[in-house]
């Protein structure tokens, strides 16, 4: 058996799956109401970047306070699964959740769970984070990776050319692989903020730090030709798709940034 430990990030009460694997993680907890789960701002954390860093306070508190074998990360409404057809009910989705035994079979031929690509049809994943939010911060972060790791320059200039990624910060991965990745990501991110103030932006676009490490996971992947498995992502709730698509291609024609989640 494996020791596998899945945080669940959330900012409040919700559903959550039942199997002691999972660990609902109240990520931006500083100076919040407690809602009974594990908050991220006890032992070594960086909770109070909370609005900037979203899920990723989670992570940090994860990478710095957990020593499992198995690290991974998904969200409260934002799940793997191996399921070919899905229920409404929220309850019964969530039985549907990539549970331990089969996320044991997954880990016996790869040491990293990855969700499926997801794929911009019209647009490079670059320009679509151009045309939907503000690029300074994707470019900056472009020039701290040419001067302070060179080797991963390469992957990053191709989020120009390549129209598919793995998106949502959601993984499962063996923990001397998280802790590589940590180790790389997090510096980044904090000379990030450094250089481009979040608070220059409003609320929304204050979290272009969590989002610009959706774009950093390939890179990092891809130039340590890391092996990985693919598992479907289901989501609780409801998303609109027909406003979400049409916001795309509004914001590719138009400029228009994106304002808020969908």
């Amino acid at each position: 058996m494996k020791d596998v430990k899945i945080i669940v990030a959330t900012h409040k009460k919700y559903e959550m799956p039942k199997e002691d694997i999972f660990m609902p993680v109240q990520v931006g907890s500083e100076g919040k109401e407690t809602l009974g789960y594990q908050k991220d701002n006890e032992g070594e954390n960086i909770s109070s970047k909370n609005p900037y860093y979203c899920e990723l306070t989670g992570m940090y508190w994860t990478w710095k306070n957990l020593k499992n074998e198995y690290i991974g990360l998904v969200h409260y409404r934002r799940y793997f699964t191996k399921a070919k057809f899905l229920p409404k009910n929220t309850q019964k989705k969530l039985e549907k959740v990539l549970n331990k035994k089969q996320i044991e079979k997954i880990l016996e031929t790869t040491d990293i769970i990855l969700p499926k690509k997801r794929k911009y049809y019209i647009e490079t994943i670059y320009s679509h984070y151009k045309h939907t939010m503000y690029v300074e911060p994707l470019d900056e972060v472009g020039k701290i990776i040419k001067e302070k790791y060179p080797t991963y320059y390469k992957e990053f200039e191709n989020l120009k050319k390549r129209r598919s990624g793995h998106m949502f910060n959601m993984f499962i991965m063996k923990r001397e692989i998280f802790n590589d990745y940590c180790n790389w990501l997090f510096p980044i991110l904090f000379e990030l903020e450094k250089i481009v103030d979040p608070k220059k932006y409003n609320d929304f676009h204050a979290r272009y730090l969590g989002r610009i490490s959706e774009r950093l996971l390939d890179v990092w992947i891809n130039t340590n030709n890391l092996k990985y498995k693919e598992v479907k992502v289901m989501y609780l709730g409801n998303t609109n798709w027909v406003k979400k698509i049409s916001s795309v291609i509004i914001a590719k024609i138009t400029g228009k940034k994106y304002e808020k989640s969908f």
